[in-house]
């Protein structure tokens, strides 16, 4: 007697399904990818982060969290030894790191310091779709979106002043972030490139609304800013800090210098 299919079928063996594949193990050597990482990755998938992530002074992430992970300064035996299955990295690395990387078979993605909110939003979906969770680069290049979304009021005349009077210009990514927040980067007023260094005479000389100073915020005071030549224009310009930890990456990073410079943005009405 031949029995119903179903029972037949009932008695076969059963195959079990493929186990979904393992997200894959990194370390990151630049901070600004650390970044990233702590919002698109397992916490369990990132071996290693850049020993900046643990510098209060160059971090981009709080202190707290970038201590619950190992740090390590970059070179080819630390990261080896941390067994990734993937290496992540900004632009700037030691070519024998490359190559001993490269002959022990372990993955390295560079990524380039991102000019445009733009380029920074194609960043994090990338880096979310590299380590497994590409949805999560999604939903933060959405939040990314809507923080550095332009603000519709009267541009006011405002420059960011690094130690030395260092100033990133058009084409930066701060420059970009300053105008979308409803200022009017001063910087090619005065012929500035991307990157590049106004004399405090021509600042004294034509002076923005606003100067944006990281010395003000990291050291509690701006030797340039401090001159007697800046304090007798005190009634026209003011001088707010800015911390360097917003100048230094673009991806989560944006949220939080949004966040400042609207809040300078601010003081001065519509």
């Amino acid at each position: 007697m031949i029995r119903p299919l179903a029972v037949a079928l009932a008695a076969l063996p059963l195959l079990s399904a493929a186990p979904p594949p393992r997200p894959p193990r990194i370390v990151s050597i630049n901070p600004c990818i650390d970044a990233v990482l702590m919002h698109v990755a397992d916490p369990a998938q990132i071996a290693g982060i850049s020993h900046y992530s643990q510098d209060p002074r160059a971090t981009s992430i709080p202190l707290t969290q970038a201590m619950r992970f190992t740090a390590t300064s970059g070179t080819a035996e630390e990261v080896v030894a941390l067994a990734p299955d993937m290496v992540l990295t900004g632009p700037h690395v030691a070519p024998a790191t490359i190559a001993a990387l490269t002959r022990m078979k372990i993955r390295i993605v560079q990524y380039p310091v991102p000019d445009t909110v733009v380029e920074s939003e194609e960043q994090v979906r990338d880096i979310a779709r590299v380590v497994g969770h590409p949805q999560r680069g999604v939903a933060l290049a959405a939040r990314i979106a809507a923080a550095a979304r332009p603000a519709a009021v009267t541009p006011v005349p405002a420059l960011i002043w690094q130690s030395g009077g260092l100033v990133p210009g058009s084409g930066t990514l701060p420059a970009e972030l300053l105008r979308r927040a409803g200022f009017r980067d001063m910087s090619a007023v005065y012929g500035l490139k991307k990157w590049d260094v106004l004399p405090l005479e021509y600042l004294v000389a034509r002076p923005p609304r606003v100067l944006l100073s990281t010395a003000a915020a990291d050291v509690g005071e701006d030797r340039m800013t401090s001159h007697p030549a800046v304090r007798r224009l005190a009634g026209r310009i003011t001088v707010a800090p800015y911390p360097a930890r917003l100048m230094n990456c673009g991806g989560p990073t944006i949220i939080a210098a949004m966040a400042r410079l609207r809040q300078v943005r601010g003081g001065f009405g519509a």
